[in-house]
C-alpha cells in the first residue's frame, strides 16, 4: 500500500501568472477609478466624443474586472488544492501592477497617445511620477521573484 505524500508539491508558475493578472486588474481599477472617474483628468481614449471617451472607460472597466475575477478564481482554485506557492504570487502581484502601469504611461500615454495623464499643464512631472511609481513596482516585484526563486532552490 502506497503512503499518501503528505504535502503536495506548489505550483509556481500558476501561483505567479494568477496573480500577475490580479495586480494588472488592480492598478488599471485604481487608474481608472482615480483618474478617470474622481480626478476626471482623462478617458481611456480621449479623442472622440465625450460619449465614446466614457465607453472606453466602461470597457476599460470590464476588462479590470475580468482580470481580478479570473486571477482570483485561479488563485482561490491553487489556494483550495493546497498548491498555492505564496511569494510567487506576491512576486506576481507586484510585477502585474507596475507592468500595467508602465505599459500605460509608455504605451498609452506616448507611443498609442490615447490619452495623457492631465491636459493643460506641462506632463513631463506627470510622467516622471506615473513612469518612476510604475518602476517602483516592477523592481519591488522583481525582488520578490528573485527571493521566491532562491526559496524554490533553497
Amino acid at each position: 500500500m502506497m503512503n499518501a505524500p503528505t504535502s503536495l508539491p506548489t505550483d509556481s508558475k500558476r501561483s505567479l501568472w494568477a496573480a500577475v493578472l490580479v495586480g494588472i486588474g488592480v492598478m488599471a481599477a485604481v487608474d481608472e477609478i482615480v483618474f478617470h472617474q474622481l480626478l476626471q483628468w482623462h478617458h481611456f481614449f480621449d479623442f472622440g466624443t465625450p460619449a465614446f471617451g466614457i465607453l472606453s472607460d466602461g470597457l476599460l472597466h470590464a476588462v479590470e474586472l475580468l482580470a481580478v475575477v479570473v486571477g482570483v478564481f485561479m488563485l482561490l482554485d491553487l489556494s483550495q488544492r493546497k498548491r498555492l506557492a505564496t511569494p510567487w504570487a506576491w512576486a506576481g502581484f507586484f510585477l502585474g501592477m507596475g507592468g500595467f502601469q508602465l505599459f500605460d504611461g509608455l504605451i498609452n500615454h506616448k507611443i498609442l497617445r490615447l490619452h495623457q495623464i492631465r491636459y493643460g499643464v506641462d506632463p513631463l512631472l506627470y510622467d516622471l511620477v506615473w513612469n518612476g511609481a510604475a518602476a517602483v513596482l516592477l523592481l519591488i516585484g522583481v525582488w520578490l521573484y528573485r527571493r521566491a526563486k532562491q526559496s524554490t532552490r533553497g
